[in-house]
């Protein structure tokens, strides 16, 4: 167990690392953030000042190696907007990523699971056509699309509910939908395949001779066991949500880490936009770490 967790922490700063050359290298052949921050009437000498105060005079291995020199010391940078220090403009706004990510998570797992059921008891049949077909059109809808759509429809025509910003827990909602279904489908799908599997297995048959309520085998001995595999998709996909919801985001002008991240890119403010893209990839990795263990702990053979 002790090497499979040395062996993933490698692997974690290793993925880390590479992300971070990836994005210096990357943001810096977007433009010059003179052009932006600068106004209009900036005489070329201003300019030039101002791409010597923040560094970008400098070769690029040399800017890397001070970018990673103040990062060990926890020092990334002031944004190149506001002045303000990356660092606390990035962790302002993680906590609402995580919650939206968090209720998008709970409702695609409180209608998936469901209709992953009802797809598995009736298979061939209504239902199971249903579920899937909610889940394949989850899967195929383009999440901007669909947020447009419900913008439409629930705040500008009925103005049942708020377009933007944060405020009560009706601002969730229709991020949280969009982004939920959109992992729907894979649960729907998984769950579907796992409960057929479980159905066909002897300690159900035993269950139903024994006289035990159909709703009974099914509600808590059948999906118990379906879930297992569920429970890992879901902790993995929590991860995915989080990374891609820089879209919905966007559209609903949800104050996250999605929107900050695209706000950065159109200003060029190198210093966020790195910070915003680690702290991403951070995720994605320790998400994946917590899976990779949690297989080590379920089945001695991964721990080899």
């Amino acid at each position: 167990m002790t090497r499979l967790i040395v062996s993933r922490l490698l692997q974690a700063v290793t993925t880390l690392a590479i992300t971070s050359i990836f994005v210096f290298v990357l943001a810096r052949t977007s433009g010059s953030p003179a052009d932006l921050v600068l106004s209009q009437d900036a005489t070329p000498s201003e300019r030039v000042a101002y791409i010597k105060h923040i560094g970008l005079d400098k070769p690029l291995p040399y800017q890397y190696g001070v970018f990673v020199l103040d990062a060990l010391h926890g020092d990334f940078g002031n944004s190149l907007r506001t002045g303000a220090p990356a660092t606390k403009l990035v962790f302002e706004r993680l906590p609402r990523t995580l919650l939206l990510a968090s209720a998008a998570t709970v409702f695609a797992v409180l209608v998936s699971v469901p209709l992953g059921v009802a797809a598995a008891l009736h298979r061939g049949r209504l239902w199971d056509r249903l579920s899937m077909g909610f889940a394949l059109l989850g899967q195929s809808v383009p999440s901007f699309w669909l947020g447009v759509v419900l913008i439409l429809i629930f705040s500008v025509w009925l103005r049942w509910l708020p377009s933007s910003g944060v405020g009560s827990w009706t601002n969730y909602l229709m991020p949280s939908v969009v982004l939920g279904w959109s992992i729907s489908a894979g649960i729907v799908r998984l769950l579907r395949s796992s409960m057929l599997e479980v159905l066909d297995r002897d300690f159900i048959t035993l269950a139903h001779a024994k006289g035990l309520a159909p709703g009974t085998v099914i509600w808590k001995h059948a999906l118990r066991n379906a879930l297992i595999p569920v429970v890992t998709f879901v902790g993995f996909m929590y991860g995915v949500v989080i990374t891609s919801g820089i879209v919905v985001e966007v559209v609903f002008g949800w104050p996250g880490l999605g929107l900050l991240a695209y706000e950065s890119t159109l200003w060029r403010d190198f210093p966020v936009l790195q910070l915003t893209v680690l702290v991403y990839t951070a995720i994605i990795v320790f998400v994946n770490f917590l899976v990779d263990i949690s297989y080590g702990i379920i089945d001695p053979r991964v721990r080899d």
